[in-house]
């Protein structure tokens, strides 16, 4: 017997789409790859803390401009798209334009 409530489905997939927790997932990411390149250069696993707190100090400012930078890109690229869409200009020609 479970005394927990089940959280409904659409909650979590909610979650799950939300910008914020996507970004979470791309840092997520980003640390952990920063965690196996610096342990495979010095030869032992040095830990997701340590490799968070170097990812920090060294390349998340970096990083999140970067990414910043990919997203208002893409952000202008859909909003140059939509009156096409909407004049009903195929997406291979506008993309061509």
């Amino acid at each position: 017997m479970s005394s927990q409530p089940k959280e409904p489905e659409t909650s979590r997939d909610f979650v799950k789409q939300s910008s914020l927790y996507q970004e979470f997932l791309a840092e997520r990411e980003e640390i952990l790859r920063h965690k196996w390149l610096e342990s495979e250069r010095l030869g032992y696993d040095i830990g997701f803390e340590r490799a968070l707190l170097d990812w920090i100090r060294k390349h998340r400012d970096g990083w999140r401009a970067h990414r910043r930078a990919l997203l208002q890109q893409q952000q202008q690229q859909q909003a140059q798209a939509a009156p096409r869409l909407a004049a009903g200009v195929p997406v291979e020609a506008a993309q061509k334009q």
